[in-house]
């Protein structure tokens, strides 16, 4: 049979047809796509040294709460407290935040918790563009694995990252946005370390509280 594909192929090639052998190309699985576990993650964010945040956190901070949860309260990057304990909202903001989930009927534990990034900018300084470069894709396979029916994000930085936006929070506020193409609820409502500085605001974050209780 070899020899009769040999025939045929040189007495097309004599009369001057081109023949094409056709290939068969083995492609590699991308690492993108291959599936990553919780505590495989978990180590990767605390080995990473992409950006120089590394060089002075005391600890990264990953995330908390169910890793089964419904919904996901996504912050900016870890404060001092954050940074001393390993996890996220545990300072006073934290603790209004708690209050804020038992308005609802809901306790930290129930829900997941985590920061775009997860080591502390030193000195409250705002994150530079490098930092937010290397350190997003970790809270995006958090997501991944999570699947969650409503993810809020607190504060503007987290908004305007997580919709890729530039309006204002009050812009952003008193909608229903949808997150990727997984096509997840997102509502936007304020950090809570904003509202210790302006409490005149918690009647608004109120209204977010039972918009979120709604779409669950």
């Amino acid at each position: 049979m070899e020899y009769i594909n040999q025939t045929k192929l040189w007495y097309l090639q004599s009369i001057g047809i081109q023949t094409y052998e056709k290939r068969f190309e083995v492609l590699e699985t991308p690492q993108s796509s291959i599936e990553i576990t919780w505590d495989a993650l978990q180590q990767q964010v605390q080995n990473c040294t992409k950006c120089p945040l590394h060089e002075t956190r005391t600890q990264t901070v990953f995330g908390v709460g169910s890793r089964t949860a419904e919904l996901v309260f996504v912050g900016e990057a870890p404060g001092q407290q954050e940074d001393l304990k390993g996890e996220p909202f545990v300072g006073r903001a934290g603790q209004l935040l708690d209050q804020m989930l038992l308005a609802i009927g809901l306790k930290r534990e129930q829900v997941y918790i985590a920061n775009i990034l997860k080591c502390r900018p030193p000195n409250k300084r705002d994150h530079q563009p490098a930092e937010q470069a290397c350190c997003p894709p970790y809270l995006l396979q958090q997501l991944k694995l999570l699947q969650p029916k409503v993810i809020v994000a607190l504060g503007r930085i987290s908004a305007q990252y997580l919709l890729k936006s530039n309006l204002s929070l009050s812009r952003l506020r008193n909608q229903k946005h949808i997150y990727s193409e997984a096509e997840i609820p997102l509502l936007v409502t304020y950090h809570p370390a904003y509202l210790l500085r302006r409490p005149s605001d918690k009647a608004k974050a109120w209204a977010d509280l039972l918009k979120i209780k709604a779409l669950l």
